[in-house]
């Protein structure tokens, strides 16, 4: 069965919070940043006129796109990286401001079960727990130790933002996410190809089994992985769909294919919602068929969940 919508991103209604906090975080003296894979110059083809999409989701028309050269992260930000980001600036997440974040219920912690204070109104599978936040993953009783290597998780699209003015850099347009995810190949479903299992091998970590009661782990994880498990695409990037959403610094619009120029897009009228691309571990063929390079998704700005990080730029 397909779903149409933002079931697999539940979002929080804006708060109505004039002060964004990325405002309040000052830029790094020594900015810290992974080496950054450069893309040059150069056009690609861009979106999907497959069907394999959601009509709401706007995965197309396709279009050939030209686009500036730019640099991005080769995996996203880390626990780790995002640790050092939070105890220099004593930055404070949308998730802990708030005081809850949304954690999918399979992998909440014993501990947590007693502090769910909701469900999402999109999907029944999103409980909205009290304590979760990026240094708590599943909630009270959880953290980050042995996972320091895995995406930082709770990231709103503002805490993203925040991240990128202490270390310098900027989240990606949709059109560079895009470029930088295809690797050099031409309008591939995947990064690597067509082919969800080469040689029967796993490139990518999302769901098997029956979502969502039974995820079988396959792929080797339940959960976030590693930011640099699997092999890389051509470009020298990693998990670039499957694990954690990424945000990107576009405003989102169904009809971003049609609106937007050819040359640089970037869809900049206020939609109430931020583009996210990549899909997660919880996507399924039966359910978010958004683990696709043109495949897209999209939440309110301080919306947090344990399925969505982020990626720089430059």
């Amino acid at each position: 069965m397909r779903h149409e919508g933002d079931c697999c991103t539940p979002r929080v209604v804006p708060n109505g919070d004039a002060v964004l906090p990325g405002e309040r975080v000052p830029v790094s003296a020594k900015p810290r940043r992974p080496d950054l894979i450069a893309v040059d110059a150069g056009e690609f083809l861009m979106g999907s006129d497959r069907g394999e999409g959601y009509r709401a989701d706007g995965e197309g028309p396709q279009r050939r796109v030209k686009l500036g050269a730019f640099s991005i992260a080769p995996y996203t930000v880390t626990n780790a990286e995002f640790e050092a980001f939070a105890s220099e600036t004593g930055y404070v997440t949308d998730a802990e401001r708030r005081g809850w974040s949304f954690v999918f219920h399979q992998l909440l912690g014993e501990e947590a079960k007693g502090r769910v204070k909701g469900v999402s109104s999109e999907a029944r599978w999103w409980l909205a727990v009290e304590g979760a936040c990026w240094s708590r993953p599943e909630g009270p009783g959880s953290d980050v130790a042995g996972r320091m290597d895995h995406p930082v998780t709770h990231a709103s699209w503002h805490d993203a933002k925040a991240y990128c003015r202490w270390s310098g850099t900027r989240l990606p347009t949709e059109a560079e996410w895009e470029c930088a995810a295809r690797g050099g190949l031409e309008a591939k479903t995947y990064p690597w190809g067509d082919d969800l299992l080469p040689d029967g091998r796993h490139r990518c970590n999302i769901w098997q089994g029956a979502f969502p009661t039974q995820d079988l782990g396959r792929d080797g994880f339940i959960g976030t992985a590693p930011v640099k498990t699997y092999e890389p695409n051509g470009y020298g990037l990693y998990n670039l769909v499957g694990n954690v959403w990424e945000w990107c610094e576009d405003w989102f619009s169904p009809n971003y294919h049609r609106v937007t120029r050819s040359e640089g897009p970037r869809y900049v009228i206020p939609s109430g919602r931020r583009s996210m691309r990549g899909g997660s571990f919880l996507c399924h063929h039966s359910y978010c068929n958004r683990y696709r390079v043109a495949a897209r998704g999209s939440n309110t700005p301080d919306s947090t969940t344990n399925h969505c990080g982020f990626r720089i730029a430059d």
